[in-house]
């Protein structure tokens, strides 16, 4: 698939993806903080499939 993520887009998907699924681990929000994974997994493969849909891109470089 097409890059469709990228920069601050990225990052912020990675962290929030990080601090749900901890959130999670330590009980603090319950199971709906495995949520996390799907920002976790676009920020990661750079690939999001909303964007497609949308067509959105925040990739600079296409790759």
């Amino acid at each position: 698939m097409k890059s469709n993520v990228g920069g601050v887009d990225k990052i912020a998907r990675i962290v929030v993806g990080v601090l749900l699924i901890l959130l999670a681990l330590t009980g603090t929000i319950g199971a709906w903080g495995w949520i996390g994974v799907l920002p976790l997994a676009t920020g990661v493969f750079n690939v999001c499939p909303a964007y497609s849909l949308l067509g959105i891109n925040t990739c600079k470089v296409d790759k």
